[in-house]
């Protein structure tokens, strides 16, 4: 789980500074508010530094993010009763994609939980984790301590060459595989990283102290294969990936079943439940999703973006969530909720796009191939 910015989007609350901010203006960022904070929409440009980290390795700066800490001898147990993931079965250093639901089984939020050894870690998308962080104390018991780490900043380093340019300064993180986390040295400096990431390629995430940031950021650039990347080929990276943008894609009013993340509900916990939402997805899974979370795939260059309506002939039958231009495959590509019965593969639709009626196909997410580095892989 990640956390992206669209490229229009913008927030009207007074924004904070992260520990990077004279860090990433010094080096030509361009900043813009979201999530209650100023973030590098982009350096050199969107297009090439999403196509930098395609073919080498770029440095995103994720601070934004809530990075929290669930510890006490109930926790797993605490845990199991909000999360519909099997977290008792994860081993320490195993993570998983998760979710918050409230009682109409709608998302609150979704985040990555790893049995980090003496506590549950948990990540948290950045616009969402005060709003996280009273729903935990609220529904916590008494003896699970909640832990905010506001002191550590957070880097996602992603592409093919993060691991060998990570693995030049931080002995022993290409051991890790997809879905796997660790505490490493640099220097003398404990780093609690994990193999994981929201663009789709290969990468990490890297707790670091924020008085230190600034110097892991020099280190990691240093490396002719690293460059510093914006929230905006995050978010043309995570759209290719099909990979869903909470408060877009993922809203109190969307469910796991209707999202398409039956994944993220542990089979066995499906059926023994036990977590809040529980009830109200059971019904979902048992009659099927009125609507479901679709690729779409335009011609052209016009591109549809959140909110544009989508049409099988003369009715609507949904409404994009995410969309932009996809610069690996040269034509839009979209992400939309329609109801079921357009939802197949291959069915034509039209989206309205500044009233005029773009021609879409659904396809399969996602749009460009995953390319993580999974348990067994060569």
């Amino acid at each position: 789980m990640s956390e992206t910015v669209a490229q229009d989007e913008v927030e009207e609350r007074a924004p904070e500074a992260l520990p990077l901010d004279a860090w990433n203006r010094a080096r030509g960022a361009r900043m813009v508010p979201f999530a209650g904070y100023e973030m590098p929409i982009q350096y050199e440009g969107i297009v090439a530094e999403h196509n930098w980290t395609r073919s080498s390795a770029s440095l995103f700066d994720v601070s934004h993010m809530g990075q929290l800490s669930v510890s006490g001898d109930a926790a797993v147990l605490a845990l199991e009763a909000l999360l519909p993931g099997d977290i008792a079965g994860l081993g320490e250093g195993q993570m998983r994609y998760s979710m918050l639901l409230d009682e109409q089984g709608g998302i609150l939020d979704d985040l990555i939980v790893t049995h980090a050894g003496p506590h549950y870690a948990l990540v948290v998308n950045g616009a969402m984790k005060w709003d996280d962080i009273a729903h935990l104390r609220e529904h916590l018991p008494d003896e699970v301590t909640l832990t905010h780490q506001d002191e550590q900043a957070l880097f996602a380093l992603q592409g093919p060459l993060a691991a060998t340019a990570l693995e030049a300064i931080v002995p022993g993180v290409s051991e890790l595989t997809f879905m796997t986390a660790g505490l490493f040295d640099w220097g003398g400096v404990p780093l609690w990283t994990s193999r994981s990431g929201y663009t789709g390629e290969d990468g990490y995430e890297i707790s670091v102290p924020a008085e230190l940031a600034d110097r892991l950021a020099d280190a990691l650039l240093s490396d002719t294969r690293v460059k510093p990347a914006g929230l905006g080929a995050r978010d043309s990276l995570r759209l290719e990936a099909g990979l869903p943008l909470y408060g877009h894609d993922l809203t109190t009013e969307t469910d796991p079943v209707s999202a398409g993340l039956l994944f993220a509900l542990s089979k066995n916990r499906r059926q023994s439940g036990g977590w809040m939402g529980h009830d109200a997805v059971a019904q979902v899974l048992a009659n099927g999703p009125a609507t479901k979370r679709i690729g779409l795939s335009l011609e052209g260059r016009l591109p549809a973006r959140e909110g544009a309506e989508v049409f099988a002939g003369a009715e609507k039958v949904g409404t994009v969530t995410s969309g932009g231009f996809s610069p690996t495959l040269g034509h839009p590509i979209a992400m939309a909720y329609v109801s079921a019965a357009h939802a197949a593969p291959d069915t034509p639709l039209e989206i309205e796009v500044r009233g005029k009626r773009l021609p879409a196909q659904v396809v399969k997410v996602p749009f460009v191939p995953h390319r993580y580095h999974r348990k067994g892989a060569a």
